[in-house]
């Protein structure tokens, strides 16, 4: 497939998402206590509970998230570059982790929740506004009692890797 048809692709993916994702905000946590990470994911795709501000305001949003995987997609634009004139590591890392630990979050039964201990960020390739769209996708390696550890990377249409990332996370009762 060539760029421009993956590029099509992805955005009529997102077009789709954009249906259904309700309004951007924040669930006190003490009504999610009873919920799973998958069922909470549901009801934030079918538009019942908010999507996180974070997506709205660096211009990234869930794409799919199933158990143990989660995309995101993201547009880098110069709202998001650093002086020297690149979009910033700040960017690669926010996706990064997003997408990471939502791969988590989907493997998390009622009554648990999670927090990042830690992201290892590698980029591997500058981005700027050239790259007119990017997906960050994360992987669920291992997920136990207390701690879950997953893997990511950024790509673009042309299938370049832009960024990888590994994660930590802290498991814990609501």
């Amino acid at each position: 497939m060539d760029i421009e048809n993956v590029i099509a692709t992805w955005e009529a993916e997102a077009l789709q998402v954009q249906e259904t994702l309700g309004a951007a905000g924040v669930t006190p946590p003490a009504e999610l206590a009873g919920v799973s990470g998958m069922e909470m994911f549901k009801a934030m795709f079918a538009g019942e509970l908010p999507q996180p501000p974070i997506g709205v305001t660096l211009d990234f949003m869930p794409i799919r998230i199933e158990s143990g995987t989660a995309i995101f997609q993201g547009r880098p634009g110069q709202q998001h570059y650093n002086p020297l004139g690149s979009v910033h590591g700040g960017w690669f890392c926010t996706l990064l982790d997003s997408a990471v630990a939502c791969a988590i979050h989907s493997t998390l039964p009622a009554g648990k929740a999670y927090t990042t201990l830690e992201i290892k960020v590698n980029m591997i390739r500058a981005l700027s506004d050239a790259t007119p769209l990017v997906r960050a996708e994360g992987t669920v390696i291992h997920t136990g009692r207390q701690t879950a550890t997953a893997e990511g990377r950024i790509v673009g249409p042309d299938g370049k890797l832009y960024a990888h990332a590994t994660t930590t996370c802290l498991i814990f009762d609501v």
